[in-house]
């Protein structure tokens, strides 16, 4: 398998929270997506960033209060699927789409692959991520009963996927959304957890005191659905990438895409 690491939400500029004499540079907040070339699947997309549709009519899909608090750059180009055609693909051949969550700026760019099968937890599909327009076009649901699955790096009920290697695992990571999930994608002799939104600044679990950014903690208070669950996740997350057995990184940390760009 071969993993692309993209940006499908550039957002507002941030500084990191470490203050001006650390070493990393104020940057965009992004919208971290994976592309992953399978021998026997096709494409697997890992989150799907905002689309075309919430482009082309930004107040109707993400609401004009997002937009104005975010700042994304409403770029067609940095759209997943205009990604995935610049690689010299089509859209087409994206047959499963394994998004962390259904918040606007995870699930907008569904709708531009409505052939794929979206792989979920039962809890994240009924709950529908309150983007209805996101949605709209029925997106082909695979969604996984809540509680099941198998034991990995000490997280229980992580399941394989329907119809996609054993390389792509969906692993609960509940807290921010009902059935929000992390996914796991076997890269070479490495693992790597896209952590979604169960964190939001590297500074949370790359150390043994976690460090929050005051934004992004502040957009974290307003969207979690139980902080307890979702804190509990992020101290066993912050074990997992202090072990380095497993790489991990969250969805809109720019300093962490950069690792691998």
């Amino acid at each position: 398998m071969r993993v692309h690491h993209l940006d499908c939400a550039p957002m507002l500029e941030i500084e990191p929270a470490d203050g001006p004499d650390g070493p990393l540079r104020p940057a965009r907040a992004v919208g971290h997506v994976l592309l992953v070339e399978t021998d026997t699947s096709g494409l697997v997309l890992v989150d799907a960033g905002i689309g075309l549709g919430d482009i082309g009519d930004p107040s109707a899909r993400l609401y004009d209060d997002w937009v104005e608090l975010v700042g994304p750059t409403l770029d067609p180009a940095a759209t997943a699927v205009r990604q995935v055609e610049a690689l010299g693909y089509a859209a087409g051949d994206v047959r499963h789409v394994v998004p962390t969550h259904l918040h606007r700026d995870h699930a907008g760019g569904l709708s531009d692959f409505p052939d794929a099968a979206v792989h979920l937890f039962e809890a994240e599909r009924a709950d529908g991520g309150k983007t209805p327009a996101q949605l709209a076009h029925g997106p082909k649901w695979v969604a996984y009963a809540d509680g099941q699955g198998e034991s990995w790096h000490g997280f229980d009920g992580v399941r394989p996927l329907d119809g996609v290697p054993e390389d792509v695992l969906l692993v609960p990571l509940g807290g921010h959304s009902p059935g929000h999930a992390g996914v796991a994608v076997r890269d070479g002799g490495r693992w790597l957890l896209h952590a979604g939104d169960a964190y939001m600044y590297h500074g949370e679990v790359d150390r043994p005191e976690p460090v929050t950014h005051p934004l992004m903690e502040f957009v974290q208070e307003g969207a979690e659905v139980d902080r307890e669950l979702r804190l509990a996740n992020v101290a066993r997350l912050r074990g997992l990438a202090r072990g380095g057995e497993v790489e991990v990184f969250c969805a809109h940390d720019p300093w962490e895409l950069a690792r691998y760009r």
